[in-house]
């Protein structure tokens, strides 16, 4: 048997290793990495069988199991799938929009109104902070986050300080769910959030720092949270968390971040 590999078949392998290697990170994540590796080794089994030793009655099996395989992957990597589609539809930032979007837009006064909304949001972390009230908002940006909004009471308010610490006031219905905020307005309170499988999440992380974590490695969001054990403020970001963060410190991050928009 003579293999003939030329430039192209170089191009595809090196793809294919690329795409393997971004999968078993993505998997790893999420503690699937095993189940990963126990796949690419049955399939490495199959070609073996089916296509090395030529194997007919076991080929045939591992055939039909391929086949069915295929439907079970989207199944049991149902939420990793729909992470990758996510991010990959989130990469809207073109140099060209941008550009026309400075010439042609309101850019002073779109800015001005951000800063202002980013202040409210930055204030009432703070305030919060101080009263050791517990709190989880979450930012959408180009990710639509429709699903996890329909899961709250929706409110379609102004983004105002005092308005955010009373919906997470300790006897306040509400204070045990997420916030979201789209756009300009305070979209949903009490929303529910996938929480995150990472394993590598310290013990000492409560819910609330599970499911920002959850909601941004499935999205594009920017999530904050306030611990109500020790009143310390996190962020989130593409499924990393950044803790112990002072308020001027994340009021930089937002205007840096809700910039990018």
């Amino acid at each position: 048997m003579v293999f003939h590999i030329g430039f192209k078949d170089v191009v595809d392998i090196f793809l294919v290793a690329i795409l393997l290697y971004q999968a078993f990170r993505l998997l790893k994540k999420t503690g699937a990495s095993s189940v990963f590796v126990g796949i690419l080794t049955f399939i490495f089994i199959w070609f073996l069988v089916t296509h090395v030793f030529h194997m007919e009655l076991l080929g045939s099996i591992f055939d039909m199991l391929i086949n069915v395989g295929a439907f079970a992957l989207i199944v049991l990597f149902q939420d990793e799938i729909r992470r990758f589609f996510s991010r990959l539809g989130s990469q809207r930032h073109f140099g060209v929009i941008n550009l026309i979007k400075q010439i042609f837009g309101n850019g002073k006064r779109e800015q001005e109104k951000t800063d202002f909304e980013l202040v409210q949001i930055v204030l009432a972390c703070r305030n919060m902070s101080k009263q050791h009230t517990g709190a989880l908002i979450v930012i959408a940006r180009n990710n639509d986050l429709d699903f996890y909004a329909q899961s709250g009471e929706t409110i379609d308010a102004k983004i105002n300080s005092r308005l955010i610490e009373n919906i997470f006031f300790k006897n306040s219905p509400l204070h045990d769910g997420a916030l979201i905020v789209h756009k300009d307005r305070l979209k949903a309170a009490g929303c529910v959030l996938p929480v995150s499988r990472n394993q590598e999440i310290p013990k000492s992380k409560g819910l609330r720092h599970r499911a920002a974590l959850g909601i941004t490695e499935q999205s594009d969001a920017i999530a904050i949270v306030v611990s109500e054990e020790n009143g310390q403020i996190s962020w989130s970001i593409g499924g990393k968390l950044s803790s112990k963060v002072k308020p001027e410190e994340l009021e930089h991050f937002l205007s840096i971040e809700l910039a990018k928009k």
